[in-house]
């Protein structure tokens, strides 16, 4: 088994493009690691590996909202209510994922599983464009409450099928509750720390024997190209939420799952 440096840098850059935008990047990673070749039996550890950069790239991007967790500022975002939001928002996934784990791993890492994710992702994201709530308004994170963050993880539940996307879920998630698109975009960065730190924790110490040292290198270069271009796609995200619905996404997922179920019929 074998892992192209150029390889390590396709994947990065995937991961850090499609991590916070709301197309899937488990989705994306399963399917350029088809296209690349990459082993099965690495493919998974490698894609956790990564995911490292997006998380450093959201702690670069929002250094004032994570310092709040310990020196509380004149917003209602810090201190022991923040905990609570993010405590509230990953509770769900990680009782869903930890119980579903091998059987998601199993049954719907592959292609065909991917392209229904996709599919039904976008419907979602069509749907709610165009049925948002409005009851119990939040203009902003300041006004978020600790039931509205669990229920927005629930939402996240959702994304633990590849190809859902979890940016698109809590994104979703945060509309419903009444959230602006780009300050529900800007909680879903913010929420995919926690979940993500847990998820990257749990499978690297489940898949620790099949990590070659020979590959540590390789791990790397992808983490570090994933927080690059993660760093560059929260900014983008935002800016194009405080403008646009996320039609154009919607859309793209709905080609995308065409072209994959042809593509591994």
């Amino acid at each position: 088994m074998s892992l192209h440096w150029m390889s390590a840098v396709w994947m990065g850059i995937m991961e850090g493009l499609t991590e916070f935008i709301p197309v899937s990047s488990t989705g994306h990673l399963i399917l350029l690691g088809s296209v690349l070749r990459i082993p099965e039996q690495i493919q998974h550890s490698f894609d956790v590996a990564i995911q490292f950069g997006a998380i450093l790239a959201v702690v670069v991007r929002y250094p004032e909202r994570w310092a709040a967790l310990v020196r509380p500022g004149r917003s209602a975002w810090g201190g022991a209510h923040a905990w609570k939001l993010l405590a509230w928002v990953t509770l769900p996934a990680s009782i869903v994922g930890a119980a579903l784990h091998g059987w998601i791993l199993r049954h719907a890492f592959k292609p065909p599983a991917v392209a229904i994710g996709l599919a039904l992702g976008a419907i979602g994201m069509l749907v709610l464009e165009r049925c948002r709530g409005t009851a119990n308004r939040a203009r902003s994170l300041d006004d978020l409450t600790p039931i509205q963050a669990f229920w927005i993880g629930c939402f996240q539940c959702i994304a633990l099928w590849p190809g859902v996307s979890r940016s698109a879920a809590t994104i979703l998630g945060g509309m419903a509750c009444g959230l602006p698109r780009h300050v529900a975009a800007e909680f879903s960065f913010l929420a995919a720390v926690p979940l993500l730190m847990a998820a990257s924790v749990f499978a690297l110490v489940r898949n620790a024997a099949t990590i070659g040292r020979e590959w540590i290198a390789y791990y790397l270069i992808g983490l570090a190209t994933a927080f690059v271009f993660g760093w560059l796609a929260i900014g983008f995200l935002v800016r194009f939420l405080q403008r646009h619905r996320m039609d154009i996404f919607a859309w793209y997922r709905m080609v995308l799952a065409a072209v994959v179920l042809w593509w591994s019929r």
